[in-house]
């Protein structure tokens, strides 16, 4: 462990990272924002999920710092009562484990769809990608819509929280997959034309153990650079969604919630409660863009600059 440390701390990934101020500056940002929200419990002076600790006279409380501010609550309350800074830690909690989890789905077929569609036979290679492109003419919103309506019809509005998450997971999971099919398949027709592949077939090794003990790892380079890229997006989907109602309800609050159950009243005099959890969305996805930017370019040397 320590041999590994201490080669980490020689090598050039950390040299380059640490002489960009731009990566520095994205990660620490990420840092701060993703262990506020794994924290919440412990950080958060409330909890936005215990109805018992949530007055609706304290509804729309400005800042502490504005007139009519109070004490307790930081950022204010939203229009149900609720802590806006607690509600906050937890809803950007809900929103990147739907990201992380909705990326992780994306990422297990598409990488299976990648790997089979670029060495597998013309056949099979056409019926992937055809399947891969009349998936990409549904976007996630169809797709929530679509599957929403099941799922309510289902559990029921009233029950439709408690599987709001995997739900959203699924959607954007199913929705976005074929971006991951589509870099994986275009690696693997380049990788199966080298000589390590052809000595591997050679010595009578299965295709299936060819496919994931040899191509597979020489893939993943693009799909680092793109599962960065995604858990953004996919973030930014879920508070899409959200806000369009399609998504998380009021009642759990994610980012995308927050921001949807105070828009009615930005124009009312109460706009902290939309425009803090926006710019907390903001920094959050642009920290990851910018730590994908960065890792894009580090990963290739073609466009890498030092």
């Amino acid at each position: 462990m320590a041999g590994l440390l201490k080669r980490f701390r020689q090598s050039y990934f950390l040299y380059s990272f640490l002489r960009d101020p731009v990566a520095v500056t994205s990660f620490a940002l990420f840092v701060v924002l993703a262990l506020s929200a794994l924290l919440a419990p412990v950080i958060a002076p409330h909890n936005p999920f215990d109805g018992a600790n949530i007055d609706i006279m304290d509804a729309e409380t400005p800042p502490l710092w504005k007139d009519g501010g109070n004490p307790a609550f930081l950022l204010g309350t939203d229009n149900q009562g609720r802590d806006l800074f607690s509600a906050i830690l937890y809803g950007m909690r809900v929103s990147l484990l739907i990201g992380v989890g909705a990326v992780a789905m994306q990422a297990c077929i598409g990488i299976m769809v990648g790997l089979l569609s670029g060495y597998g036979s013309r056949r099979l290679d056409n019926i992937l990608m055809r399947i891969a492109d009349v998936q990409l003419s549904f976007s996630s919103y169809m797709v929530a819509i679509f599957l929403g309506a099941i799922v309510q019809m289902t559990f029921g509005v009233g029950r439709y929280e408690q599987v709001a998450v995997p739900f959203l997971v699924l959607v954007i999971g199913l929705a976005e997959w074929p971006q991951y099919a589509r870099t994986v398949r275009a690696s693997v027709l380049a990788e199966k034309k080298k000589e390590y592949v052809e000595a591997a077939r050679v010595i009578g090794l299965r295709p299936f153990r060819i496919m994931w003990r040899h191509i597979l790892p020489n893939t993943l380079t693009p799909v680092l650079v793109i599962s960065t890229v995604q858990v953004a997006n996919a973030i930014m989907s879920e508070a899409a969604l959200s806000f369009l109602g399609l998504g998380m309800p009021v009642t759990k609050p994610s980012l995308g919630s927050l921001i949807k159950s105070g828009f009615q009243y930005f124009f009312s005099g109460s706009w902290w409660i939309t425009l803090f959890p926006g710019v907390v969305l903001i920094l959050l996805v642009l920290s990851i863009n910018l730590l994908g930017d960065w890792l894009r370019d580090f990963l290739n040397p073609k466009l890498y600059k030092d």
